[in-house]
């Protein structure tokens, strides 16, 4: 048997490629959808895509099951429920998918979604006994799948179907079991994974500490509670995945654009992500564009900040940056990418057009002005970082609140924004010049440097 877990950083996505050389056949199963690694798999191990299976309609990220079919002409499976709006084959509880010496046998197993599977692995020239569990979405390693993403409505009775699933059909299988669930660390779809990226059966029931609660009841009143932000991506690539996403070929094609073009696209009303770090944008860039650095959660940021039928255009350092970020904003739908600025920066600059700062003070500079009170600051970490203490004076606001409302203040106010690292603070204080507000300012290095500085918490 052949089998090969493929991972996708930032996004913390992870598919599974699981074959028999001797059949020369294998599945893929939850695609990726720059399907690129799976063709040299297929090619350099002599195996045919034969199949693709998608554990469940994923919200994070757009599937590469069609890009797969439309390459290789392989089955589309699901499970038979699931509200999608393409041919496929339906899964049923206990249906056996036997390629050569790889035998996959497919479990229900519905909470993160109604219509969840998981999929027992056995390699046939081992034992007749499963090896492996691929579990989707449901169970993470030291997490489990948050249930709310199918709805307010319907959360009680997604509450009770991930319990049933986690602590009764699970608990029929045997400890040595080997779970490699559908995301690692950097997913939105849970909220505590561990940054490895496979486990067991038994160590999970022993350590995770979603799977310890003595009752229904107490796990019940853990899993209404808060879950991270869903981003605004969510709702648009659950739909994209329900209707068949779109094949990347059909996506606007490439153009690197003069600063004169440019400029034209902007004023048409097209969105400028510039994807430099935040000292590169805060010395100089585009009026109007928004900082998102291009780092490991990009993809993430992007999906809180952008809607997502937004007309994009990029600012990158070079086409090699380009490429690449285009292909972390396909992963999550975001398919409306025009162009990028040809020469970066400095063509804008060259070319005598208008530039704006983003001035980031140094967390020294911060110090004094706390003395003098001269600015308003503002903290966009999350409510959970709180509990680590903050900078004295400042005010709690959300990066996701600042960015959906803006701010109740003057835009003529002296404004100080800092986040963990500096990497969100830019986010929002970018939005805010945008928004007109003029004296906007980020602490280069968040909390992080505040707190080498050995400046006060509370």
């Amino acid at each position: 048997m052949y089998f090969k877990q493929i991972s996708v950083p930032g996004l913390g996505c992870l598919s599974y490629v699981v074959g028999c050389p001797g059949a020369k056949a294998m599945a893929v199963v939850d695609p990726k959808r720059d399907i690129q690694d799976y063709l040299d798999i297929s090619r350099e191990e002599g195996m045919r895509i034969t199949h693709i299976i998608d554990t469940h309609v994923h919200a994070d990220h757009v599937s590469g099951a069609h890009e797969l079919r439309a390459v290789t002409g392989a089955k589309i499976m699901m499970y038979e429920t699931s509200p999608v709006d393409f041919p496929f084959h339906g899964i049923k509880e206990g249906e056996r998918l036997d390629i050569g010496n790889a035998r996959l046998e497919f479990m229900h197993t519905p909470g993160h979604t109604p219509d969840a599977l998981s999929v027992l692995v056995t390699d046939r020239s081992r034992s007749e006994e499963p090896w492996m569990l691929l579990t989707g979405d449901v169970l993470f390693v030291g997490d489990i799948g948050r249930p709310d993403l199918a709805g307010a409505d319907v959360i009680d009775e997604q509450v009770r179907n991930l319990y049933n699933t986690l602590y009764v059909k699970f608990a029929q299988l045997p400890d040595h079991l080997e779970v490699f669930p559908a995301h690692g660390m950097g997913s939105l779809c849970g909220k505590g994974m561990s940054s490895k990226l496979n486990s067991t059966l038994g160590f999970e029931r022993r350590h995770n500490p979603m799977l310890q609660y003595p009752s229904f009841e107490a796990f019940h009143n853990v899993m209404t509670g808060d879950f991270p932000t869903r981003p605004k991506s969510f709702g648009h690539i659950i739909s994209t995945n329900r209707d068949g996403a779109p094949l990347l070929e059909c996506c606007p094609l490439e153009k690197a654009m003069t600063p004169e073009q440019f400029e034209t696209y902007m004023a048409e009303g097209y969105l400028v992500i510039d994807t430099r770090d935040t000292a590169a944008f805060g010395g100089f860039h585009i009026p109007g564009s928004l900082n998102i650095g291009f780092e490991k959660q990009l993809a993430n940021w992007v999906g809180m900040v952008v809607p997502p039928d937004a007309d994009l255009l990029l600012v990158v350092e070079d086409r090699k940056r380009y490429d690449d970020m285009v292909t972390e904003l396909h992963r999550i739908g975001y398919d409306r990418i025009f162009g990028y600025l040809a020469g970066g920066i400095n063509a804008w600059m060259l070319s005598g057009r208008d530039l704006e700062r983003l001035n980031q003070v140094s967390a020294g500079e911060l110090a004094a002005m706390l003395d003098d009170q001269t600015a308003t600051i503002l903290d966009v970490r999350t409510p959970s970082e709180l509990s680590g203490g903050g900078i004295p004076g400042a005010q709690s606001v959300p990066l996701t609140h600042v960015l959906d409302n803006g701010l109740d203040m003057s835009r003529d106010r002296d404004i100080v924004v800092y986040c963990g690292s500096g990497y969100r603070s830019n986010i929002a204080a970018s939005s805010l010049k945008k928004q007109g507000f003029e004296k906007v300012r980020s602490l280069a290095g968040g909390i992080i440097a505040w707190t080498q500085g050995n400046h006060p918490l509370v």
